[in-house]
């Protein structure tokens, strides 16, 4: 059996009559920038994640970027990041000017640990970005309260996250503004790059807006210095027609969730994923850790299993952020989860079949490897 660790084609079958419908409405309508497809997603993607504004833009990072600026984080001003996240997060502090200043994951959720940040608050810091890493939610209470007394910005990187909850209330609607991204791969995932920024302040919806569209509301007039950042006409048109099954296929990620952790629960030599009891994970990514990482994932794509490694190297270690001086051990839990974890396939459609193969298929490695040390 081959298992692929992401497939779009349960996906494509199930919407295909309807995509190529919405493409050629699409072509005849000749409103390819800013039409009614992205008016239309901003509303219902607004109601979803339960603000009142949505803002289309072109992917993520310049979700993020525009983000900032919206809340005014600029040069020299601090903002408390995890460690552990995509790059993408560090990045758009950087592109604002600002610095990014990480903080070590609690080693069972691995989202940001807000016992922690506490301590990475310095008198210029401006803001935190919580990342609801691999569709697991932060603890945006403890989070909240923090921003509060230290008079503190909120902006919710919620790209893995869409559908998501914290105390039954909905990922990317907590902070001052917020921003996600519908990158293919995502639990909602246009066929192309998108992006969108959430909030429920008036005014800043408005200058997000500016933002994204060359600092400008009416054409040819100029308000603000902005951005060339749209969501495309035809990839909101697509969002469309995917937005009313992404409770479906969250539902259908945690099934395939407790698959993995009813067959692998009795395997010692890894460690599964933990959501804590009031949160909502919607699992955008499956990862276990284990220390022979690397020997399993050769074997288990010998085996006809594809996994991926998210992600191998810390943005602490990465050659972009050498000037900020961090070397290796200086976050041992994210270095830990960059050298141990595995992402097993995840993707609405993955048959409980398949699952039982991957989980056979692991559960045989480590029977092996047993054998060998015995030998």
């Amino acid at each position: 059996m081959h298992v692929p660790y992401l497939s779009f084609t349960y996906q494509n079958q199930l919407l295909r009559s309807a995509i190529i419908e919405k493409s050629i409405q699409f072509i005849d309508s000749e409103q390819y920038i800013l039409g009614p497809s992205v008016s239309e997603f901003e509303k219902a993607y607004a109601a979803y994640i339960q603000t009142k504004f949505c803002v289309g833009v072109a992917n993520g990072l310049e979700a993020l970027v525009i983000s900032l600026k919206l809340v005014n984080v600029g040069a020299g001003d601090e903002v408390i990041v995890p460690a552990n996240t995509y790059i993408a997060s560090w990045l758009a502090v950087s592109q604002v000017g600002a610095i990014p200043v990480p903080v070590e994951p609690d080693p069972a959720t691995y989202t940001i640990d807000v016992t922690k940040i506490e301590a990475a608050i310095t008198p210029i810091t401006k803001a935190i970005i919580p990342v609801h890493l691999y569709g697991q939610p932060c603890n945006m209470a403890a989070i909240m309260v923090l921003a509060e007394k230290y008079d503190l910005k909120v902006i919710e990187d919620n790209a893995q996250a869409h559908g998501a909850a914290f105390k039954g209330k909905v990922t990317g609607s907590f902070g001052q503004v917020n921003a996600t991204s519908f990158y293919p791969t995502k639990n909602l995932g246009a066929f192309g790059d998108g992006g969108a920024i959430t909030t429920n302040n008036p005014e800043l919806a408005r200058k997000a807006r500016l933002l994204r569209n060359y600092g400008s509301e009416t054409k040819n007039y100029n308000e603000i210095i902005g951005y060339n950042s749209r969501l495309d006409e035809l990839q909101a048109a697509f969002l469309n027609v995917k937005l009313p099954y992404l409770n479906r296929w969250n539902n259908e990620r945690r099934q395939i969730a407790a698959h993995y952790h009813f067959h692998l629960k009795d395997v010692t030599e890894i460690v599964l994923p933990y959501s804590l009891s009031d949160t909502e994970s919607v699992y955008h990514i499956f990862i276990i850790l284990t220390s022979v990482r690397d020997e399993l994932q050769l074997y288990l794509r010998n085996q006809g299993v594809e996994t991926v490694i998210h992600y191998p190297i810390p943005p602490h270690l990465q050659q972009a952020y050498t000037s900020l001086g961090y070397k290796k051990g200086d976050f041992p839990i994210t270095e830990n989860i960059a050298d141990t974890c595995l992402s097993l396939p995840m993707w609405p459609g993955l048959s409980e079949e398949m699952v039982q193969f991957v989980c056979l298929k692991i559960k045989d490695f480590f029977t092996k490897k047993v054998k060998h040390l015995l030998s």
